[in-house]
């Protein structure tokens, strides 16, 4: 059944692929941004101008007006909330910074208000994560919705306030909340402070040596095409006031990854590692969400790096023959 989908975040990252597969499910699709976006600087479409709705939901005062009225005309049917600082290095130390929390869990209160303030209350699916999980760096540990939450970071921190804002809203005021927390997810268009587009930006443009981490990481990694899926499965089968966590539940060696890239790009090119040694994070058991939506990952791992690989090279071709 085709919806009216409403995408918090919509410029970012995963809002713009998210986007893409709605429209072509023939979905109707709005989104929020906190700044009108510039040029085309990461991979996916937007919704007509007239769609597109400009509110940073770090500001306290609300959304404008002629936010509220377009979704009053507009009757979402489901609400994607991924607007976010989703970069971890980004929120903080040992503590989220006041920016983060103002984004990332005051920007989720407002949206609330506003969802229950609608006719027709919509669905919400919220992006939240993997960081809420904390697990022993002595080998790899499965997890799944009922492992104990501990947020490894002020990102999950965050993120866990934010869950936690959104339930209350399900059991107060029966505002249709559904979790998905997303293990680590990339592909095309992915900002280069991440894992995978950092290297293979490094290659594109031609660094040598090419600096990684650690090639010893143990990862939950997926393509951002199916977490996507995953998404959109969830608004139509989900069970409101449940969690579900979205990975490829298959432990990868970030070597591994590194390994196939290196293997399409240069494998002669030097490569040096900053910070090596072991370091486990949390794998996803994702029988509930296979369960409840029949979801299962479908993108080859040598799909997901070339065609970020891909992308990069575009990205840097595309920008040199603009500077000549």
């Amino acid at each position: 059944m085709a919806e009216r989908a409403l995408i918090t975040g919509i410029t970012g990252f995963v809002g713009r692929h998210l986007c893409q597969y709605l429209r072509c499910q023939g979905d109707e699709v709005a989104g929020i941004a906190n700044t009108w976006p510039e040029g085309s600087a990461f991979w996916g479409q937007l919704p007509e101008s007239r769609n597109l709705l400009i509110w940073d939901l770090a500001n306290s005062s609300g959304p404008p007006r002629g936010v509220v009225d377009f979704l009053v005309t507009f009757r979402p049917t489901v609400i994607y909330h991924l607007a976010a600082i989703s970069v971890p290095e980004m929120c903080g130390n040992s503590e989220p910074t006041d920016v983060a929390w103002a984004v990332n869990v005051e920007g989720t209160r407002r949206l609330v208000e506003l969802a229950l303030c609608l006719s027709e209350v919509p669905r919400v699916i919220f992006a939240s994560t993997s960081h809420v999980y904390c697990v022993p760096q002595d080998g790899i540990t499965f997890v799944d919705e009922t492992y104990p939450v501990q947020p490894r970071n002020p990102y999950g921190q965050t993120k866990l306030a934010a869950e936690e804002i959104l339930l209350e809203a399900y059991h107060s005021q029966k505002l249709p909340v559904i979790i998905a927390r997303a293990f680590p997810h990339t592909g095309p268009g992915q900002s280069e402070k991440m894992m995978l587009p950092a290297w293979a930006a490094q290659f594109a443009r031609g660094d040598s040596p090419v600096k990684i981490h650690t090639l010893q990481a143990v990862i939950d990694l997926c393509d951002v095409r199916d977490v996507v899926r995953a998404y959109r499965l969830l608004a139509e089968r989900g069970q409101p006031g449940e969690i579900y966590l979205v990975g490829s539940g298959v432990p990868r060696t970030s070597g591994e990854v590194f390994r196939i890239l290196q293997g399409l790009a240069d494998p002669a090119r030097p490569v040096i590692e900053i910070r090596p040694g072991l370091k486990y994070d949390p794998i996803a058991r994702i029988d509930k969400l296979a369960q409840t939506t029949g979801w299962k990952p479908e993108t080859p791992l040598e799909i997901t790096v070339n065609d970020t690989y891909q992308w990069w090279l575009t990205h840097y071709k595309r920008n040199s023959s603009v500077k000549h």
